[in-house]
């Protein structure tokens, strides 16, 4: 049970106690701020407290977002505020004594915790209202505020992102939000929508592998069904202010699994129908995964590098000012939005041509979109990089090194460096790492000795912090290289099962990647480095897969291929879910991409 401490005398008529506890609180009201620091003292130290003034004029949600929202310790609106545990003692300490000034009480104890070093949050109201008024006049000012503003209308508008696709703006949201509220008033979890998505879009995947027609219309409809939920789950967050550890993780990688499966789906049931496109499915997962991963890594490079360079008059990147300058002519954005294919539109696009097309076209269809999408969204990165003067900083370079996922291999090169040309010559290895796994025969041990150049020049490119223009390339570089070695022997080895084997093996080492890359945008840091080294970091893996090639016979192949699945998935899994469920995950609620 949450408490709100309502100071000063009550106001007749006023609906304020009322609507805190709607809001689920415990209302103990005190004469004066004097005497906040006894009620305080009466709140187990555990439970997220409030103080309000009992002459609060506003808005029940301007009052949700300041005393609910489960993300910060510290949160205040004009008239109130609360926190959690984290900065209890901040709080008692700025009451006791109280604090001086003029103004409602709540915002001197909000300015005296702010002071003392604890981040105090202050949610952007826009047409809501939140005053103290000090007069009749003024009250009456401010409850006419109040009546000409719809909240709820406010509330559903926020419950969307402001920032989202055209598909997912036009053809979704404008009714998902209303699903949400329905979610809402019977008690439904963004957890709980966020499951009914992911088992949606499974059953759309078990439609697909039947391989016939009606499956896969069938499959279709469900998936975009699916994908409205997928929507629907986060303005249910947004709208509820049901934010949580456990839904960060599920929001964070359901949508990979959920598209990835359908992919095996449709895959499946084109070999029903004797066409075997595994090496398309694998293709496209590839290219979406290292897609992200650009985006992923050059966020992460530049994150802070702004910071960094704002005191410094460092020149602007021409790209930059271009695409401000297009920003600012209303259809563009949209054009320049749909054209990298997010995942609204290629949700749409794969339903669609699921239901009245092939397999083998729906993923055709992907791989040109998804790679016009990669070569407009990294071009267009990399000039960005090369042309604006910022430096990166500690936690940026820090961050590229745990998306890169060097194992101990890679350690024990950068450990001795080579102080070679880095990225280049990185690329070099990547180049001849693929390339020999394209030309050589299925167990040539070219192969090998181009994964152990591999190994050299990818360890030596980490030998040194990461702060390079475009040193963000590096993780891409690397999930590039592994995956795609992945594919090239597989198909090499030429035997039933090795392709799916080998679209497991991904499947596995990409949900690693995307938790790492979660992990440290939720502000938890990198996996342990045990996880790290137990997984072989990407130029372990590559070795042992190319070993297993030279050493295995062709028929053996795709069963070491999936024994090395099911033990990166077992690994990353347990500890991936006993992080997330745990009470040192952040409590956040991820917002997804537009991609």
């Amino acid at each position: 049970m949450s408490t709100v401490i309502l100071t000063g005398l009550p106001v007749p008529g006023s609906p304020l106690e009322d609507e805190l506890r709607s809001l689920g609180f415990d209302v103990r009201p005190v004469p004066a701020p004097e005497d906040t620091a006894a009620a305080l003292a009466g709140v187990p130290a555990g439970e997220r407290v409030a103080v309000v003034d009992a002459g609060f004029v506003g808005h029940a949600h301007a009052l949700r977002l300041a005393l609910t929202d489960p993300r910060f310790d510290a949160c205040a609106v004009t008239g109130a505020f609360a926190v959690q545990a984290g900065a209890r003692a901040a709080l008692e300490r700025a009451a006791e004594p109280s604090p001086d000034g003029e103004g409602p009480y709540p915002d001197r104890l909000a300015a005296a915790v702010e002071a003392a070093g604890t981040a105090v949050q202050r949610p952007e109201l826009g047409t809501l209202v939140a005053a103290v008024p000090s007069t009749g006049a003024e009250r009456a000012e401010a409850l006419a505020a109040v009546a000409a503003v719809d909240d709820e209308a406010v509330r559903l508008r926020t419950a969307v992102k402001s920032r989202d696709g055209f598909f997912t703006t036009f053809f979704i949201s404008p009714y998902s939000r209303y699903i949400a509220r329905w979610c809402a008033r019977r008690g439904l979890t963004p957890n709980q929508v966020t499951t009914a998505s992911l088992l949606t879009a499974l059953i759309a995947a078990g439609c697909a592998a039947t391989g016939e027609r009606w499956g896969y219309v069938t499959a279709g409809v469900l998936l975009l069904v699916s994908f409205v939920l997928d929507c629907t789950d986060g303005q249910l967050a947004r709208y509820s202010l049901q934010y949580s550890t456990l839904g960060a993780w599920l929001d964070a990688t359901f949508d990979r699994a959920k598209e990835y499966s359908f992919y095996a789906g449709l895959a499946l049931g084109a070999a029903r129908n004797g066409d075997d496109v595994w090496a398309l499915a694998l293709g496209s997962m590839i290219l979406m995964t290292c897609r992200h991963v650009v985006d992923f890594s050059f966020n992460e490079a530049n994150a802070d590098a702004v910071a960094t360079a704002a005191g410094k008059s460092v020149t602007g990147s021409p790209t930059a000012a271009l695409s401000t300058r297009l920003d600012s002519v209303g259809w563009t954005v949209w054009v320049r939005r749909m054209i990298i294919l997010p995942i609204g539109e290629r949700w749409a696009m794969i339903a669609v041509l699921t239901a009245a097309t092939t397999p083998r076209t729906v993923f055709y269809a992907l791989l040109i979109g998804c790679a016009f999408g990669a070569l407009y969204t990294t071009a267009g990165r990399v000039l960005r990089s090369v042309t604006r003067k910022a430096e990166r900083t500690d936690r940026a370079a820090r961050a590229l090194a745990d998306l890169a996922d060097s194992g101990p291999l890679a350690g024990l090169v950068a450990s001795h460096p080579l102080r070679t040309l880095r990225l280049p010559f990185a690329v070099l290895g990547a180049v001849v790492l693929v390339g020999a796994a394209w030309y050589e025969p299925y167990g040539s041990l070219m192969v090998v000795f181009a994964a152990l150049l591999y190994v050299l020049l990818s360890g030596d490119a980490v030998g040194a912090p990461l702060r390079g223009p475009l040193d963000w390339l590096l993780a891409p570089l690397f999930r590039a290289a592994e995956y795609t070695t992945v594919l090239l022997l597989a198909v090499k080895a030429d035997v039933p099962g090795a392709l799916p084997a080998a679209f497991g093996l991904v499947a596995a080492v990409a949900y690693h990647h995307y938790d790492t890359v979660y992990r440290i945008r939720g502000g938890s840091g990198a996996p342990p480095r045990w996880l790290v080294r137990t997984t072989g970091g990407h130029e372990g893996r590559v070795l042992l897969t190319a070993a297993l090639a030279a050493v295995v016979a062709r028929d053996a192949f795709p069963v070491a291929l999936t024994a090395l699945a099911v033990f990166v998935a077992l690994v990353v899994l347990v500890e991936s879910i006993r992080f997330w469920v745990s009470a040192g995950a952040p409590a956040v609620h991820d917002e997804g991409e537009p991609a």
